[in-house]
């Protein structure tokens, strides 16, 4: 059994695809080394992020996220301990969205999706369900910062 905790923040500063990119990279390696799965959703300046694995290195990973001068508001609304994971084979999914290059239709295709996603996945556990609820409310309520 594992840990999993949910949190949801704010960006800073808008990130290209490129300088998202690096991002992915980088933290899917760090995540495969460490064991720690889960899936992170990223719209129109909001985060919501789901992280399993060893209590320990989740626990680190999430301080040094509080850390990170890219995110804002970063509050953690859930935490299970000794669950199944939800998301075992995920590092991070990514799909990118940019306003400039994406056409109305497939934006809202992509807005549908995900919100189908969120209403058909059967969740694990408490802080599973919560993930995507939150994800549910992120995109229909998108922050107005940007």
């Amino acid at each position: 059994m594992t840990y999993t905790l949910t949190y949801e923040s704010e960006i800073v500063e808008p990130m290209d695809s490129h300088e998202m990119g690096l991002l992915l990279e980088q933290s899917r390696s760090n995540n495969k080394r460490d064991n720690i799965t889960g899936c992170l959703i990223y719209y129109m300046g909001g985060f919501i992020q789901v992280l399993e694995g060893d209590k320990a290195k989740v626990l680190d990973l999430y301080e040094k996220i509080k850390l990170d001068e890219r995110h804002k508001n970063v509050h953690m609304f859930s935490e299970d301990d000794n669950v199944e994971r939800s998301f075992p084979n995920w590092g991070m999914a990514y799909y990118p969205i940019d306003a400039n290059t994406t056409n109305k239709s497939e934006f809202e295709q992509f807005k549908r999706n995900l919100l189908l996603l969120a209403d058909f996945t059967v969740p694990k556990h408490l802080t599973a369900k919560l993930f995507w609820e939150r994800t549910k409310f992120l995109i229909t309520n998108p922050p107005n910062n940007l």
